[in-house]
């Protein structure tokens, strides 16, 4: 009988194992995550070595513990000879407000903003961006097995007094390439990593019980492709970055 029970004891844990309740989930630690942006275009000669530097960080031991990189194609080169496949007008949005809430001084690529601020390390050679260590709270993603669908929490840390927040949810392309037939970079193939290939943006509410859970619809994208989920809180009146997590779907 003890044999009879072992064994059904076994096939339960196989079966547990090939129907899992999420197919991924995705957890931030208390302290705040991070955010490299980089706003970048493949119509721009002096951007190559920008995206170059930001393929470098996939590698890097701390990636999505301690920071995510993101990178935002503009459309605003579009019309200088090449048009970025990967460029549209709501990141070349997000450069302009950036602007007008005085993140930056001005419209540029490649232009790198970390943690809502500019940052020119990079042009100095600098590999060490200004890093946050303040506790914000553990935001988590919990993945459906269809990859369709994201449950979204977030518990703030007391220091956080805020009700109303805004979730991004983007999905990246990794290990991405493209032939370059006019424009600046005419003849060259461009490798691009951390692309922004979807945003969506969902107002929340903190409960009573100081926390959230969201289930948002994760954009259709190429399952053909090496992708990344990435979620982020931010402010609705700005886009200060709260907290942030993700993964390799």
């Amino acid at each position: 009988m003890k044999s009879v029970i072992a064994c059904l004891g076994a096939v339960s844990i196989v079966l547990l194992m090939a129907n899992p309740a999420y197919a991924k989930q995705f957890r931030s630690t208390s302290k705040a995550t991070d955010i490299i942006e980089l706003f970048t275009s493949e119509g721009c000669s002096s951007c190559p070595p920008a995206d170059r530097w930001l393929s470098g960080l996939k590698k890097h031991p701390r990636l999505f513990t301690d920071f995510i990189p993101l990178a935002f194609h503009v459309d605003y080169w579009d019309q200088l000879g090449w048009k970025d496949r990967f460029a549209n007008q709501h990141n070349t949005h997000r450069q302009s407000r950036y602007l007008q809430l005085g993140s930056i001084s001005q419209i540029y690529t490649p232009g790198f903003v970390v943690n809502n601020k500019e940052w020119r390390g990079f042009f100095n050679g600098d590999n060490d961006w200004p890093e946050r260590s303040r506790p914000v709270g553990v935001l988590s993603i919990n993945i459906k097995n269809d990859l369709k669908k994201a449950d979204i929490q977030f518990i703030p840390d007391p220091v956080i007094h805020q009700h109303q927040l805004t979730i991004n949810l983007a999905v990246l392309g990794m290990n991405l390439s493209t032939g370059v037939k006019s424009g600046e970079n005419r003849g060259r193939i461009l490798l691009h990593d951390f692309v922004v290939l979807s945003h969506a943006e969902e107002d929340a509410l903190i409960n009573q019980d100081n926390s959230f859970h969201s289930l948002m619809v994760i954009p259709g994208t190429s399952t053909d492709i090496e992708r990344i989920i990435v979620v982020w809180i931010s402010d609705p009146d700005s886009l200060r970055i709260i907290q942030a997590t993700g993964g390799y779907l």
